[in-house]
C-alpha cells in the first residue's frame, strides 16, 4: 500500500462543521465513513449533505466518493487513511476520543482534530503515536472556506496532511508554535472585542459597525491580509515608510482599543442589533446568502495571488 495515498476519510462527528468536511472529501473523490450517534441513518446524512454538496459543483469539485455510517468512533476510524475529529470542544471529551482513534486508525493514518481553541499538547497527552495526531482547523464552513490551519510535532505528518488538503482545494496554514486559537479565531476575536466595544461606548449600533468592516477593511481583507495591506497604506515606500512614519498613530489606537464587559444589558443591546439587521430572516437564509457570496468572491478572486 502507498501509505502517502489518501483515499479513505473517516469523519467523527457531523455537525456543522463536520457535514461541511464530509461534502468537501466526498466531492473530491474520497470514501468517507462517518460516525456520530446523533447523525440518523445514511439517507440522512445524505440529505443534510446536498446544499454543501451543491456548491461545491459550483466549484468544480465533483468527482463524488462513497457515504459510509459506522457504529463507533473506531469502526469509522479502522481502515481509514485520514481521521478528522470535529467533537464538542471539551478537553477531557476530546482526548478521549483522540486516544481512541489512535488505538484504532492503521498506523500510516493521520489524526486530525478541528479544534478552534484547544491545544495539541493537551489533546494528544494520552495517545500512543502523538505524532501522527494534528491540528486541522477550518474556518466555517469548512467546504467553502479554503483556511486550514494546522500544527503538529512531525513535520512529515504535516508534508502529507499538507498535500491531502491541497488537493482538496484549501489553503493551509502552518503554525510554529502552538497557541490558544490558532491565528485566525484569534484575530477574528480581537476584531469583534473592539466591534462589541464601539457598541457598548455608543459609538454605532450593530448595523453600522458591520457596515464598516464589510464595506470597508473587510472588502480589502479578503484580497490580501493585513500586513500587505498596511504595506500599500505605506504608498511608495511600503510598510517600511508606514512603520515609521505612521507606527506611531497606529500605537496610539492600539493604546485606545477597548475591553468590553459581556454585561446582560450589553447582550441585549448585541441581541437586539443583530436582530435588527437580520430583519427576519432565519439562520438557513442567512446562511445561504453568506455561501452564495463566498462562492461568488472565491470566483472573482481566484486569479488573485495568495
Amino acid at each position: 500500500m502507498d501509505e502517502a495515498a489518501i483515499q479513505k476519510v473517516a469523519v467523527i462527528g457531523f455537525g456543522t462543521v463536520g457535514v461541511g468536511w464530509t461534502a468537501l472529501f466526498v466531492a473530491n473523490g474520497c470514501d468517507v465513513t462517518v460516525h456520530d450517534p446523533a447523525a440518523g441513518s445514511l439517507a440522512d446524512m445524505q440529505a443534510a449533505l446536498a446544499t454543501s454538496l451543491a456548491s461545491l459543483r459550483e466549484l468544480g469539485r465533483d468527482q463524488l466518493g462513497t457515504l459510509a455510517v459506522a457504529a463507533s468512533p473506531e469502526e469509522a476510524a479502522a481502515a481509514a487513511d485520514f481521521v478528522q475529529e470535529n467533537a464538542p470542544e471539551r478537553l477531557d471529551f476530546k482526548r478521549d476520543l483522540l486516544r481512541r482513534l489512535d488505538g484504532a486508525a492503521p498506523a500510516h493514518a493521520i489524526i486530525a482534530t478541528s479544534t478552534s481553541s484547544l491545544l495539541w499538547s493537551d489533546l494528544a497527552r494520552d495517545c500512543a503515536q502523538p505524532g501522527r495526531v494534528i491540528v486541522g482547523h477550518p474556518f466555517n464552513p469548512p467546504h467553502i472556506m479554503p483556511l486550514v490551519e494546522l500544527f503538529g510535532p512531525d513535520a512529515a505528518v504535516l508534508d502529507r496532511a499538507t498535500a491531502f488538503y491541497t488537493q482538496l482545494g484549501m489553503r493551509p496554514v502552518r503554525l510554529r508554535k502552538e497557541m490558544q486559537g490558532h491565528i485566525a479565531n484569534r484575530l477574528a476575536s480581537a476584531l469583534y472585542r473592539e466591534a462589541v466595544y464601539l457598541v457598548e461606548q455608543g459609538v454605532a449600533s450593530v448595523g453600522e459597525v458591520d457596515a464598516a468592516l464589510r464595506d470597508g477593511p473587510g472588502l480589502r481583507w479578503a484580497i490580501m491580509g493585513a500586513h500587505l495591506t498596511y504595506h500599500l497604506g505605506g504608498g511608495k515606500g511600503g510598510i517600511r515608510h508606514y512603520l515609521e512614519h505612521l507606527g506611531p498613530s497606529q500605537e496610539r489606537r492600539w493604546q485606545d482599543l477597548g475591553q468590553p464587559v459581556l454585561s446582560p444589558e450589553l447582550k441585549e443591546k448585541l441581541v437586539e442589533g443583530v436582530e435588527a439587521v437580520a430583519d427576519g430572516r432565519s439562520v438557513e437564509e442567512l446562511e445561504a446568502e453568506r455561501d452564495a457570496a463566498l462562492l461568488a468572491l472565491l470566483r472573482a478572486r481566484a486569479d488573485v495571488t495568495p
